[in-house]
């Protein structure tokens, strides 16, 4: 059997988690994974020390000019031993194959992206994951857009990583910025995401997604807008059968992607409301993140401040 390529897998995270035993538990000797704080935090301390050195606590400090995330994976690529590195996050399930799919995929296809569906946990969110799964699930798999959540590659798909992590430590979108770095392949697998907790969390979220593809594809903001607007008025227009269309159309999306919800009977009234709310997106100057709020004035230009 062939040795598995090294690979450093970068977890930022706020503490020790599900998701730092499960990554843990399938780490090949020669791997790593580094879980990454703001600062120390004695619960990551005093559970890394049940490992050996292939578990590593690495400290970010606090974000100056860059979102927490971005900071977080910036440090974490610093201070990461291997050439091939996974990003991940805390927020789903790693089933035990998680990190093997992730390698054969590289191996097959380079660098490699999963994808997230978003899985809302208070009834705003619930009603949204009609357009999270259209824009989170379909579109990022049609266009091979990464998502940090669950993706891999190595340090020589960047043409220049010193210059990488300088442009990282000035925006808040870490895939997004990547995506203008490093071609991907973004494969049919989904990870569970849950979303929101709160309308106002929801909301502060629909802020961040809607600026994030502002920012890095103004382009297919635009598209997103004019396709958005023709069928909210085809809605309107057309209320019976746009609302069975729209439904069988999403009730179709969930399917082919394997998403067992019933929000699917949500598409119709999201349909209408997409464009009110890619409006306010695009005009809220600021929105809250992992306890912090964040003020994007252009892709490069960030202001970090407190809650």
């Amino acid at each position: 059997m062939a040795t598995a390529t090294p690979t450093s897998v970068i977890l930022p995270t706020q503490g020790w988690s599900d998701a730092s035993e499960e990554i843990a538990a399938q780490l090949e000797p020669a791997d790593e994974l580094l879980v990454v704080c703001d600062d120390t935090a004695p619960a990551v301390v005093d559970r890394i020390d049940d490992y050996d050195d292939s578990v590593r606590l690495v400290i970010a400090d606090d974000p100056e000019g860059c979102s927490g995330k971005a900071n977080a994976i910036a440090a974490g690529m610093e201070a990461a031993e291997h050439d091939r590195l996974v990003w991940t996050d805390d927020d789903f399930h790693h089933p035990p194959d998680w990190l093997a799919r992730l390698r054969a995929d590289y191996d097959r296809h380079g660098p490699t992206s999963e994808l997230p569906v978003f899985v809302g946990q208070d009834p705003l969110a619930a009603a949204l994951e009609p357009l999270y799964a259209l824009s989170g699930t379909v579109a990022v798999f049609l266009a091979d857009i990464p998502w940090a959540g669950s993706l891999v590659f190595e340090r020589a798909d960047l043409d220049d990583e010193a210059a990488f992590l300088e442009a990282l430590r000035q925006t808040i979108s870490d895939d997004g910025l990547l995506m203008e770095h490093v071609d991907f392949t973004t494969v049919k697998r989904t990870r569970h995401v849950e979303t929101g907790g709160s309308i106002r969390e929801t909301l502060e979220t629909q802020v961040r997604f809607t600026q994030i593809v502002y920012r890095h594809d103004p382009t297919g903001t635009a598209t997103q807008a004019a396709f958005g607007a023709g069928l909210a008025a085809g809605c309107l227009l057309f209320p019976l059968p746009a609302l069975a269309l729209v439904t069988l159309l999403v009730a179709g999306v969930y399917a082919t992607f394997g998403i067992r919800r019933w929000t699917f009977f949500a598409a119709y009234p999201v349909a209408i409301a997409a464009i009110p709310l890619l409006v306010y997106g695009l005009a809220r100057r600021s929105f809250v993140w992992g306890g912090r709020r964040y003020r994007w004035h252009d892709k490069f230009d960030v202001t970090v401040e407190p809650e």
